[in-house]
């Protein structure tokens, strides 16, 4: 399979060798972010953490994941998401779960691309995947969106906690690809929080930086 379709690096399509997830050039070039640069405040949560700049060729890739589709890309993003929540937060977690898309959404791309992250992430960190929200109603794309102000009431109401969730008590690692102006993420970290979760920590591969 690997001399038919090879393994690519998800930020730029170099053709990878042995177990590489990221070609070296991209290793060396990403607009990493480190340190405190990683954090950005998001209501309701303890933290959101990222450990890339959502700017060119990290924005081309989560664009390709997207659309039309590579859900390939999602364990490379994940062990990168893992990596910058272990070295960013040194308390205990107890689950991982994801902003989920709406049914329309996962119908047209094929799958939830955050749910393909999370699940990813982890793996990587040996934590439980846990299904925890749903997305109530289909909404505009935040992206189409300018004003943080309409971000907010787009999705303010559209996310609910699914019947039968256990987040009570619970620490919990809320999962996205992409963080803007942390609307979404603020939204289901505060129905999880309202639902009895101890602490939300969110996480992206990326986070659009405030100019």
């Amino acid at each position: 399979m690997d001399l038919l379709f090879p393994r690519k690096c998800p930020f730029c399509a170099t053709i990878l060798e042995g177990e590489e997830l990221l070609c070296g050039s991209c290793q060396s070039t990403l607009p990493w972010l480190m340190g405190q640069a990683r954090e950005r405040q998001v209501d309701f949560a303890a933290a959101c953490l990222s450990p890339l700049t959502y700017t060119g060729a990290v924005r081309d890739s989560i664009h390709r994941y997207k659309f039309p589709g590579n859900p390939s890309y999602a364990r490379c993003y994940g062990l990168l998401v893992a990596q910058c929540v272990e070295d960013q937060w040194p308390h205990p977690l107890d689950q991982v779960t994801w902003v989920p898309v709406s049914w329309r959404r996962r119908e047209k791309r094929g799958f939830d691309q955050g749910k393909r992250l999370a699940a990813e992430t982890a793996a990587a960190l040996k934590l439980p995947l846990t299904d925890t929200l749903v997305k109530r109603r289909h909404t505009p794309q935040q992206s189409r969106l300018t004003e943080t102000a309409q971000r907010r009431a787009n999705v303010l109401g559209a996310y609910a906690v699914r019947p039968g969730a256990q987040v009570e008590g619970k620490r919990l690692l809320l999962i996205d690809d992409v963080v803007t102006s942390g609307a979404t993420l603020s939204e289901c970290a505060r129905i999880l929080m309202q639902a009895g979760a101890r602490e939300v920590v969110c996480a992206a591969l990326a986070q659009a930086r405030k100019k």
